[in-house]
């Protein structure tokens, strides 16, 4: 018959092996943790580089060093959103921008306004984070440049009539957001 203080003590051996063991796999998963945030750091470093670097104003030298006044130009796709100023017409929009101040206009009839979420739905995408975040960005980019209103709550209206060309926010054509 095995004494009690031998199966105590068989327990407790089994614990510190199980304990080690996860002690090893925990010093592993942080290992590679650490792994991952760092290529996430250089992802995301990199996107912001690019995104700085396309919104920077770039000459063409093909172009005539002088335009007649009221040459429009057609909107490029990874285009500044110009702000918005009397006259302002959302031909001057990308298509994905001139969607999203459509729907907002179609949509927020009731006054309470559109939140992303609807508007990423009403565009034909899927209801998910990352979907859901990409249009929420693009109306906020619309809203800091008087195209639209944002309200404290996160939803969308149009831009309001009295508005004038003041964009809402701070607006950096070479910095973070100037893209599209």
């Amino acid at each position: 018959m095995t004494s009690v203080m031998g199966l105590l003590e068989e327990r407790e051996t089994t614990a510190r092996v199980r304990a080690e063991e996860l002690r090893e796999e925990s010093e592993r998963i942080l290992a590679e943790l650490a792994d991952a945030e760092a290529v996430l750091e250089r992802r995301v470093i990199a996107r912001t580089e690019l995104a700085e670097a396309l919104a920077a104003p770039v000459p063409d030298v093909r172009e005539p060093a002088h335009e007649p006044p009221g040459a429009d130009h057609a909107p490029v796709a990874g285009s500044v959103v110009p702000l918005w100023h009397a006259g302002a017409s959302t031909d001057m929009l990308v298509a994905d921008y001139r969607r999203i101040v459509g729907l907002v206009a179609v949509e927020s009839a009731g006054g309470e306004g559109v939140s992303a979420k609807e508007l990423a739905v009403r565009l034909g995408l899927e209801a998910v984070p990352g979907k859901i975040e990409g249009v929420r960005s693009k109306a906020k980019r619309l809203a800091q440049r008087g195209w639209l209103e944002a309200s404290p709550t996160g939803r969308f209206t149009p831009r309001l009539p009295s508005s004038t060309s003041r964009p809402t926010g701070p607006v950096r054509p070479g910095g973070q957001g100037g893209g599209s």
